[in-house]
């Protein structure tokens, strides 16, 4: 079955250098820096990108940040917690919107 999305094309990632790699340079070594150690641990961030991975969608984001999750130390139930964190966000983020639409209604009701 074809799919839009092709695991094989995270390994392509750096092709995206091609072009302009100076710009490429610039957000690598800025994406670096993000990631190093800091005043969160390297495993602490992981678990982040794996819960913003699954708040954005980003199934390339999923896969890679799964393994690194993994490969720093965590495990499923830490992982499944932090998506669960990603959901419960996404989720009240949807229903605040809420508000805007029931103060349109309320306007429009008036």
């Amino acid at each position: 079955m074809d799919t839009y999305y092709h695991p094989k094309d995270l390994a392509k990632f750096s092709d995206m250098s091609k072009g302009n790699a100076q710009l490429w340079d610039k957000f690598m070594a800025y994406y670096g820096a993000v990631f190093a150690e800091g005043a969160l641990t390297e495993r602490e961030k992981a678990l982040i990108a794996l819960a913003v991975a699954h708040a954005v969608q980003c199934p390339y984001c999923i896969d890679a940040y799964t393994q690194s999750c993994l490969e720093k130390g965590s495990n499923a139930e830490e992982m499944t917690e932090a998506v669960h964190v990603a959901c419960a966000i996404r989720g009240g983020a949807s229903l605040v919107h809420g508000v805007q639409m029931r103060n349109v209604v309320n306007q429009l009701s008036m």
